[in-house]
């Protein structure tokens, strides 16, 4: 058999991308697109159902070159009614779409079509004793010396220990192997990987999934990440007492650590997990940071690559995806996998520490999530993320409008103008603010209360957004970024300590 160079490896990835082509190129557009169409038939709404204008507006001069009109009315009763009722519809629909979408794959019986839905999966093991459920844990790191100690001896704590760890250690040029060596776990060196975490973790998921059983399960746990306790007991159980659940997720919150920077992330981080509980665990993206996997549903995607899903027969992960975690979650999706986030299954992850690393991380994960959608198209298994990437544009659209209306009105207008229907909106607001992030104490409410800041952060975020659908429309290359952390004494002590066992 002929090896298969990297190159080939690549381009065979890139023709197997189901949305490769045109569509792919100009998915970020048609998303923002429609929430643009959108936004323009809200409006159009609120004209037609909105009385005539009683006062007649004022006049502002902006820096004193232009005329500017404005309006001290409210919106009528009717309008306000009206906008509202049509968010409330929306979301409604959204939902129960949604959870029709999730009943259909759970009750199909078609495995053709979702091999992993629950009715098939129970009817496959029905009556068979597999084992007790043990839990085998792989972490890739790229250089991760400065932190992997800490993501080891947090697994080795919990109670019960994973039956075994295993650091993937791809292309790295620090300590992180001998890290590794001298906490007492197995290592897994890539050969010859271009393909980053993905491609390390494909090599290593080649060796280990032939040898496991059903309940085998196997967890992906970042070397950045810390488990809190009683993670793999709670998500054991769920194996244990529910056959048909392929894949559980980690609810993840941000590390300790000063700054204005860091406490943004945390309360966005903080309002995620909350969505998440009140969906009862209904996953959106099986995290990177920390998830577990029956094998058989492992096994069942790397069969279906080239054919029903995108990328590379006998691959788990799909190496041109450059989040690889969301799209694994939509490829366990598609093959109608049960899964869950359970709330006792927390863990700590890494936030970014300058605006610079921040920008790289989420254009990566925007640009991945808009490039998923275009591999993948609008599928039933894909409608909530296509709600999603429309709210998120049409989120654009407002906050920019709505910052765009309070700085025209600042520089046309000689004096201050109060409008109470927006003060009382914008109390409104401040409370939800603060109420989904109440559990992260007084740094966290103050933040929200203050509004405004939160505005920034999220503006950053929009923008954002416009990067990764220029980016993708005009096939700019994407890029994968590391973040290096400096190792501590600790590091050096644990690997020295090794060293003399």
């Amino acid at each position: 058999m002929t090896a298969i160079t990297s190159d080939e490896s690549e381009r065979e990835a890139r023709r197997h991308r189901t949305g490769a082509g045109r569509f792919a190129r100009v998915i970020g557009l048609i998303v923002f697109g429609l929430a643009i169409v959108a936004a323009a038939l809200l409006l159009a709404a609120a004209s037609l159902i909105g009385p005539q204008v009683t006062f007649a507006p004022k006049e502002g001069v902006l820096l004193g070159l232009w005329n500017v009109l404005y309006a001290t009315e409210a919106p009528s009763t009717r309008v306000a009614v009206a906008a509202v009722a049509l968010a409330a519809l929306l979301a409604a629909g959204v939902a129960l779409l949604e959870l029709r979408i999730s009943n259909r794959s759970r009750r199909s019986v078609d495995p053709g079509a979702a091999p992993l839905a629950p009715k098939l999966v129970m009817a496959r093991t029905a009556g068979v004793f597999a084992g007790p459920v043990t839990v085998t844990v792989l972490i890739p790191a790229h250089n991760e010396e400065a932190t992997l100690h800490q993501t080891i001896t947090s697994l080795q704590g919990q109670k019960p220990p994973p039956a075994r760890i295993i650091v993937v250690a791809d292309n790295c040029t620090d300590s992180t192997v001998a890290v590794a060596r001298s906490a007492g776990v197995d290592v897994i060196e890539s050969e010859g990987n271009t393909h980053k975490k993905a491609g390390a973790l494909n090599q290593a998921l080649r060796r280990l999934l032939p040898g496991q059983g059903d309940n085998d399960t196997v967890m992906i746990v970042d070397a950045d990440t810390i488990l809190d306790d009683g993670f793999i007991e709670a998500a054991v159980a769920r194996f244990t007492a529910d056959r048909a659940l392929m894949a559980i997720g980690g609810l993840f919150y941000g590390e300790d650590g000063a700054g204005m920077l860091r406490e943004f992330q945390r309360n966005e981080y903080r309002r995620y997990s909350r969505d998440i509980r009140r969906r009862e665990g209904r996953v959106f993206v099986l995290t990177g940071t920390s998830s577990i996997f029956r094998p058989a549903a492992l096994r069942t995607v790397a069969e279906s690559r080239g054919s029903v899903l995108p990328g590379i027969p006998g691959d788990v992960y799909d190496t041109a995806a450059l989040t690889e975690d969301n799209e694994l979650t939509i490829a366990l999706k598609s093959l109608g996998a049960l899964m869950i986030s359970p709330s006792q299954c927390t863990v700590v992850t890494e936030l970014m520490p300058t605006w610079r690393t921040l920008w790289n991380q989420r254009l990566r994960w925007q640009r991945g999530a808009l490039e998923n959608l275009g591999a993948y198209g609008l599928t039933p298994s894909t409608f909530r993320y296509w709600a999603q990437q429309l709210g998120i544009g049409y989120g654009v659209i407002a906050l920019t409008g709505y910052v765009a209306i309070i700085v025209l009105t600042v520089l046309a207008v000689s004096s201050w103008v109060w409008f109470p229907f927006w003060m009382w909106l914008g109390l409104l607001f401040a409370v939800e603010r603060v109420v989904t992030v109440w559990a992260g104490g007084w740094p966290a409410r103050l933040l929200a209360a203050a509004v405004f800041p939160e505005l920034i952060y999220a503006a950053f975020l929009n923008v954002v957004y416009l990067k990764g659908v220029t980016d993708i429309l005009f096939g700019k290359r994407a890029g994968w970024t590391h973040l290096t952390r400096v190792p501590t004494a600790s590091v050096d002590e644990a690997v020295t300590a090794g060293s003399h066992r």
